[in-house]
């Protein structure tokens, strides 16, 4: 799992491109009179700001656990990338909707387009820049993990680095419809085309806002390592002497490079206390070796089934 350096540097770099876009794409918008470049505008002044979220997320993340946060502050992480997506809704999805359906009802004074297209495509250079950068990270970790890319991308805890590179693509998505927009207006003297390109903007947007919304809101509510990386937990718990049988299993994620195991464990019935406090260190020892994301291990003494079963006839 990537650490917060990386994490910082992708979206810095984002948000670097994102707020000179903006900029630009206002004074492209207004020359030309095109909703599509205001859209497009709204669209990296709200990638800005999910930016400066996700930023105070990696940095609020990293504050040591303490006596009233004892499993430290990952979790805030997830938070202010909630409060990000959401911005990426309201700031430019709702706008850009908005502004489609009254250019569609009210029509536009269409100016020259020459500034938007230069815009367009110094944009469509930098949002290439920032999305290469977060692309690169995800294919890092995805190779570090020994996971595809996709699988990767869709269940990354680092959810920072997921909305730039969803972001980037649905800018560069949102510069191609932008552009198409103009052309549209350009060749046929209509702003329907523009109208409808914003409105695109817009739905592509909400899908984004969706997307990272719900990736966080599962790792709030609580996630667990995926199905394969839970068996490869338990398949190295039993490898660990006088542990016979891991009777029960709950990992959950905190943060990126957070993850908390408990387990109720069946030992030897002949195993000494000592054995299992030494058994249970070698088995959290092991399991921070093989999972270096392992941070808590929780084990819990338990009888196994044979001897719950045994237990009633006993009393008897």
């Amino acid at each position: 799992m990537a650490d917060n350096g990386e994490s910082t540097f992708t979206v810095i770099v984002a948000a670097a491109a994102n707020l000179g876009i903006a900029a630009a794409k206002v004074v492209a918008g207004i020359v030309s009179g095109s909703s599509a470049m205001l859209s497009e505008a709204a669209h990296s002044l709200a990638d800005t700001v999910t930016e400066a979220m996700l930023l105070t997320a990696l940095k609020r993340s990293e504050k040591p656990a303490d006596e009233d946060h004892p499993v430290g502050y990952a979790g805030e992480r997830y938070v202010w990338a909630m409060l990000a997506a959401v911005a990426t809704f309201v700031g430019g999805a709702v706008f850009s909707v908005y502004d489609g359906i009254h250019t569609l009802t009210h029509g536009e004074e269409l100016g020259d387009p020459t500034i938007s297209y230069i815009v367009l495509g110094v944009a469509f250079v930098l949002e290439g820049f920032s999305l290469r950068t977060g692309i690169r990270q995800v294919q890092a970790e995805a190779e570090r993990m020994k996971a595809p890319f996709g699988r990767y991308l869709r269940l990354t805890a680092d959810t920072t680095v997921k909305a730039v590179v969803m972001e980037d693509s649905a800018a560069l998505a949102g510069l191609m419809l932008a552009a198409g927009g103009l052309l549209g207006g350009q060749i046929t003297g209509s702003g329907v085309w523009d109208g409808v390109a914003s409105i695109l903007i817009g739905v592509l947007l909400v899908y984004v806002a969706w997307v990272l919304g719900r990736s966080n809101a599962e790792l709030l509510i609580g996630r667990p390592l995926p199905r394969h990386m839970r068996a490869a937990v338990r398949e190295e718990l039993l490898t660990v002497p006088h542990i016979v049988d891991v009777l029960d299993l709950t990992t959950l994620i905190q943060g990126p490079s957070e993850v908390l195991v408990a387990a109720k464990i069946d030992f030897r019935d002949v195993a000494s206390a000592e054995q299992i406090e030494w058994a249970c260190e070698d088995a959290e020892d092991q399991l921070r070796e093989r999972f270096p994301a392992i941070r808590r291990v929780y084990l819990d003494p338990t009888p196994g089934l044979g001897q719950l079963r045994a237990r009633p006839s006993e009393q008897a």
